[in-house]
């Protein structure tokens, strides 16, 4: 089995697709064949618009998969801009579909970034929760967590649930323009509880060590 390493968030919009682009682009410097496949997308109309972006990033960073199209990497889309659960009716899960996705693409490369929809706890059907897909995939995860007041809570939250099932995972602070407040609100309660405070904007290449030898 390929590396495999799966990025989720503390929730939606704060920024799994940017972190993933920048991994890709990490990795590749670096001589990896890399992949990526976003299991799930909703909102999906004419267009998933973050499965292209990252179809038309690998196909420039690994020629073979100059062939596949957007159904490769995204296996299963939702017209609905909402939880997979909700989005799909609550359909269960083809698990195997994404199994099989997967494993196609990992005989064109050699590290595969998974990309999740949501965060941890965001329903897929009534079983399944995307932190189980982690578990099942066997991977090791990347909690994308954002810089705004409030995000000590959530991420020791994500942290909490990534631990309690025995994921091993790593963090970093995707910090946008209007979130300056960090260093001053929320960063020092961070680094004086030893955690390390890695950064996408600064930290990327540390961060995929980190990875790497989860």
């Amino acid at each position: 089995m390929n590396k495999r390493i799966f990025v989720t968030a503390t929730n939606t919009d704060i920024g799994k697709t940017y972190t993933t682009k920048l991994l890709l682009k990490e990795y590749a410097n670096r001589g990896y064949h890399v992949g990526v496949i976003k299991l799930i997308e909703t909102g999906v109309l004419e267009h998933a618009p973050d499965g292209e972006m990252l179809l038309k990033l690998v196909q420039e960073l690994n020629p073979n998969f100059k062939s596949l199209h957007i159904e490769d990497i995204v296996p299963i889309t939702y017209e609905l801009p909402a939880a997979p659960f909700v989005a799909s009716q609550n359909t269960p899960l083809d698990l195997k579909k994404l199994q099989n996705s997967i494993e196609k693409l990992e005989n064109l490369c050699d590290l595969l970034i998974i990309e999740g929809a949501g965060g941890l706890y965001v329903p897929i059907d009534e079983k399944t929760m995307m932190i189980d897909l982690i578990s099942y995939f066997k991977a090791s995860a990347l909690l994308v967590t954002h810089c705004s007041l409030g995000c000590i809570n959530d991420t020791l939250l994500s942290q909490k649930a990534l631990h309690d099932n025995g994921i091993k995972f790593a963090t970093v602070f995707n910090c946008k323009e209007d979130e300056e407040s960090f260093r001053v609100v929320s960063e020092p309660y961070f680094l004086q509880t030893t955690q390390k405070v890695l950064k996408t904007s600064s930290d990327i290449d540390t961060l995929c060590d980190v990875l790497y030898n989860l």
